[in-house]
């Protein structure tokens, strides 16, 4: 039986990294695109962009899989890979939600400033009607988080 590999993306302060904790904690494999792993950065900087290295990505997707992978992730060409995954879930929230979640979260200091924030603003506005439109499923991120992870676990087991 080959496992489901679904793809979890989403503004910042959506809670993508602590869903994928959760996940893990409930059985899935999961990578966070964000954070390095033994064989180096998921991201490479192409002309200022943060792009996945899509090799790495494809190359992630053509292993055998003895649980569901869960893969975590928000770059311009993640849209490349689309295909490959079964299922792409798009975490979402009001931006009250996200702005407060920002100015509280103490494991990444972006959206502390007041640039940043009105990035998150534009970027709300002009970058998730597209996530949205290549989603699969869309989980309201501002429901409590176990709800949130209990949706994101049977999209990833079907």
């Amino acid at each position: 039986m080959t496992h489901r590999a679904v793809l979890v993306t989403g503004m910042s302060g959506t809670g993508k990294s602590t869903v994928l904790r959760g996940l893990a904690e409930r059985g899935c494999d999961v990578v966070d695109t964000d954070e390095p792993d033994a064989h180096g950065p998921w991201i490479e900087a192409v002309d200022g962009e943060p792009l996945w290295r899509l090799d790495r990505v494809a190359a992630l997707l053509e292993r055998p899989r003895a649980r569901p992978l869960v893969v975590q992730g928000t770059v311009a060409n993640q849209g490349a890979t689309y295909d490959r995954f079964d299922a792409v879930v798009l975490l979402s929230a009001p931006s009250d939600v996200i702005l407060a979640r920002l100015a509280t979260r103490t494991t990444n200091d972006f959206g502390k400033s007041e640039a940043e924030r009105a990035q998150v603003l534009r970027d709300l506005a002009e970058i998730e009607p597209l996530l949205r439109a290549g989603a699969t499923h869309e989980v309201d991120a501002s429901r409590p988080l176990d709800e949130v992870v209990a949706a994101v676990l049977a999209v990833a087991v079907g």
